[in-house]
């Protein structure tokens, strides 16, 4: 059995400066990136780097209208390393990009099997949540599909991927926010998977450690403190993402897909609202075994008793960001029959890591809780 996977090179540097140096970056880069992240940190004149920005084509998370406009814009240009600079969004559009001459979307999940590198991929995470920069999947919203599905390839990992807190020094709160809580549903997801290993654990444990310790940290001092803690929690987001492109992701992040792809909310959010309703129903089926030991490690982080761990750990995180129920995001109760459906029809890949197996029933019933 594979313990861990690490493909990519893992750098950190402390400002952007100390690798654009080590990388030698130039002309015959393409930076995928954001001008709002980009402008502040790169100088153009020194770094002559060809630049797309992502909000050019559109915003929000892929989409494969999206993602088709900016391939478009990249066959124009020649190249020899793809950069990515950014959030979970710009890195998975790197990705693609890494495997793909032109050819679009559709045709590139139409044939996943068969994906071969085309360009050299580094990716610099900006947020600290995706841990996308150590894995190989990326997610985009197929809107003419009507769902958010993965596209996975072997071929798609980075060569390198490069920590540089410096990046996130003027992250917004709410970007945080999301995309730390992001993290540790991964970490949690991982830990409980049937493909967990110690290594996978090992990763995962200790970025719910950094994250709920964290979490702490933020309530007990403020917002202010951010600057101090946002390096522990790149470093989390980072070990999560080491955690689950192993041992993989499950329901938490299969029920959200449809509630993401239908009413855009952003991936961290709708992951947190279905977070806890998920815990709960595979406790209502099992309660030994991983879960057990891991709720008994969240409550010696949290200060209370695995009996009421998570609504603790809910209790935390609203300070973070406040929970909402499906109602509160226009979810209508009819379309929770057809959310389950696509959680059933669409997302094998991740109900198959789940904890316990889920049935439609289950899953309709967690729909129904949260709602």
């Amino acid at each position: 059995m594979e313990q861990i996977i690490f493909r990519p090179k893992l750098y950190k540097f402390s400002t952007c400066k100390e690798f654009a140096e080590n990388f030698q970056i130039g002309s015959n880069d393409l930076v995928l990136t954001n001008r709002y992240i980009f402008e502040p940190f790169f100088d153009e004149k020194t770094y002559p780097v060809q630049v797309i920005f992502q909000e050019e084509f559109g915003s929000g998370e892929p989409t494969d209208t999206m993602v088709d406009a900016i391939i478009k814009k990249a066959s124009e240009k020649e190249y020899d390393r793809i950069i990515a600079i950014g959030g979970g969004t710009v890195i998975d559009i790197a990705k693609i990009l890494a495997v793909t001459e032109g050819e679009c979307v559709d045709v590139l999940y139409d044939n996943k099997d068969r994906l071969e590198r085309k360009h050299h991929l580094v990716a610099i995470p900006t947020t600290c949540g995706t841990g996308s920069e150590m894995t190989n999947i990326a997610i985009v919203n197929r809107t003419r599909m009507g769902v958010k599905m993965g596209l996975t390839s072997e071929s798609m990992f980075a060569n390198e991927a490069v920590l540089i807190p410096e990046l996130l020094s003027t992250l917004p709160f709410g970007v945080f926010a999301t995309s730390s809580i992001d993290a540790l549903v991964h970490a949690v997801e991982s830990s409980l998977s049937p493909k967990a290993t110690s290594y996978t654990k090992l990763f995962g444990y200790k970025a719910i450690e950094l994250l709920i310790t964290s979490y702490q940290k933020l309530v007990k001092e403020g917002k202010e403190i951010l600057p101090e803690i946002i390096e522990d929690v790149l470093t989390a987001s980072n070990y999560a993402g080491l955690a689950f492109g192993t041992a993989g992701c499950a329901a938490v992040h299969a029920l959200s897909y449809p509630l993401g792809g239908t009413y855009h909310v952003p991936h961290g959010e709708s992951n947190y609202a279905m977070f806890t309703g998920v815990l709960k129903n595979y406790m209502e089926i099992k309660t030994d075994g991983e879960i057990a030991v891991m709720n008994q490690f969240l409550a010696k982080l949290l200060g209370c008793d695995t009996d009421n761990v998570y609504d603790e750990l809910e209790s935390l995180l609203n300070h973070v960001l406040p929970k909402k129920a499906l109602h509160e995001y226009g979810v209508k109760k009819e379309e929770l029959d057809t959310f389950t459906d696509s959680v059933m029809e669409t997302q094998g890949r991740l109900m198959a890591n789940n904890f316990v197996p889920l049935d439609r029933d289950r899953v309709y019933k967690i729909y129904s809780e949260l709602y």
